[in-house]
């Protein structure tokens, strides 16, 4: 059933698309298809300095190959914005603050402010020296007319502040229960229009909160101190308050707040990596919310007919890289061939103009490599890994990592000649797994050598790896000439270590 709730996310321009961001996106899109509600994006690109159409760009690709699509807001490749509140940019909206700041300039519930960035300077040195709480000091709250006008006879610009009134603020939150700020905490009369007239972020994100008829405004934990400044902006624009919710923070393994300093926080470095998008999505919603049951694979769908915001967690959510990677492997496994195969693509074609491979395999031989490798790959990228070397011309296989822990050097070269005989006996219709096998197990036996020796100097030999899928499944994607010519070009070198 259709609802009148109304929910946002607004993000601002000035970096790539965020793990948190598209957490908090993905909150607001489910709670909104749950109940049957309006989603939509706004972007807040006031501050022009910071602002690039790159990041524009990283922020709705990003969302939308997630597959969190809006109702209302900016077009994303090509198509036009769409909704009845647009424009969805705020700087297209200049004239909607400007109305809403005169207004409260007319009522005083603001003034222009013509402190100098020294005399503010001074004011929270001679704070900090005192051990006080840094907060305006009112210098500009009661000038008269006159004094006004005399200092912009002196050349001053001014900023505008809204009046902070006294007491407490206070909101029943949808995650955090009751909460309630004493107005004395906001650091004084805060600033909503700079002297070059663009507005900030707390006067903005009100009027177009108000004006697009949000009715929930479901964010992160760390705008619980914005929100006192944000009702006490509503109450004076006379708006109505929207109903608050605030998710917990995403945190860093350590238990600390989640930076790029410590960890990686840009979603589009996670799909360079081969995540897919159905495990992001299903790890970014157990960021703070569990369906209160064991069951942890949940398809986009499937969450957006589970989730309720009443089982959002207050405690913070721990980031966990080794949990997102088992969630991105259960979602490669559930993938048909033809999706799979048309993932891994891109990332060997990068592999291949980064010089990692020398060709790239033809959709038959990947094909048939699903078997062995599907249940092996934590993300996409990995398949350059797990089994790059099927499309690489030449090992260069250092002929210390040849040698067995147990084995000597002529132990080794040995083993690799005795191995490329009795491989050798196998031609084109023998040239299968279950083949292969029992032979060498046999030399092994009967050379008195433990079958793993001899099978590690065989797979480190053909793939210049330790560990790869089951040995006789590579040899086999391997081919039986590229197997030969790679325990021959093995036995040279370890000859030339014999010989010294």
């Amino acid at each position: 059933m259709p609802s009148d709730i109304r929910v946002r996310i607004a993000p601002s321009p000035t970096g790539p698309l965020h793990i948190g961001t598209a957490r908090t996106a993905l909150f607001n899109y489910l709670f909104a298809r749950h109940v049957g509600g309006t989603f939509l994006l706004r972007l807040e690109d006031t501050d022009v300095a910071r602002s690039t159409t790159a990041f524009e760009k990283d922020i709705l690709d990003g969302l939308h190959w997630l597959g969190i699509t809006w109702d209302e807001g900016p077009g994303v490749a090509g198509v036009e914005e769409a909704g009845p509140y647009a424009p969805y940019r705020q700087m297209q909206r200049l004239d909607t603050y400007a109305e809403a700041a005169a207004r409260l300039l007319l009522a005083d519930r603001a003034y222009p402010c013509y402190c100098t960035p020294e005399e503010l300077d001074a004011d929270r040195r001679a704070q900090e020296a005192a051990k006080e709480a840094p907060r305006y000091v009112g210098r500009c709250a009661a000038l008269t007319p006159a004094q006004r006008a005399a200092r912009e006879a002196q050349g001053r610009r001014s900023v505008t502040r809204f009046r902070v009134r006294p007491g407490v603020v206070g909101w029943n939150d949808l995650v955090r229960d009751r909460v309630e700020i004493d107005t004395s905490n906001l650091g004084g009369d805060f600033v909503i229009v700079r002297a070059d007239g663009t507005p900030l972020y707390h006067f903005t994100v009100v009027v177009d909160d108000a004006a697009m008829a949000i009715s929930h405004v479901i964010r992160g934990e760390d705008h619980v101190s914005n929100t006192p400044k944000h009702i006490l902006l509503f109450e004076a624009l006379g708006y109505a308050v929207p109903v608050f919710g605030h998710l917990p923070l995403i945190l860093n393994p350590d238990g600390t707040k989640m930076s790029k300093r410590k960890s990686q926080t840009a979603v589009a470095d996670y799909i360079a990596q081969g995540f897919v998008r159905e495990a992001l999505v299903n790890y970014f919603a157990f960021l703070g919310w569990s369906p209160g049951t064991e069951e942890e694979v949940f398809s986009l769908a499937e969450l957006e007919q589970r989730f309720e915001l009443e089982k959002v967690q207050k405690g913070g959510a721990r980031f966990d890289r080794e949990r997102l990677e088992w969630l991105n492997g259960q979602w490669i496994r559930r993938l048909d061939d033809d999706d799979l195969i048309g993932r891994l693509l891109p990332f060997l074609e990068a592999a291949h103009v980064a010089g990692q491979i020398d060709r790239l395999p033809p959709e038959g031989e990947l094909r048939a490599l699903l078997p062995i490798v599907r249940e092996r790959l934590p993300t996409l990228a990995t398949i350059v890994d797990l089994v790059g070397y099927l499309w690489v011309d030449e090992l260069d296989v250092d002929p210390a990592l040849l040698r067995p822990r147990r084995w000597d050097a002529a132990t080794t070269l040995a083993g690799l000649a005795a191995a490329r005989e009795a491989i050798a006996a196998h031609d084109a219709v023998t040239w299968e797994a279950d083949e292969l096998e029992p032979p060498l197990r046999a030399l092994a036996e009967a050379r008195g050598w433990r079958a793993g020796d001899l099978f590690m100097a065989i797979r480190v030999a053909t793939t210049g790896r330790t560990a790869t899928p089951p040995l006789f499944d590579t040899l086999v994607a391997l081919g039986r000439e590229r197997t030969l010519a790679r325990l021959d070009a093995a036995i040279v070198r370890q000859g030339a270590v014999v010989r010294g």
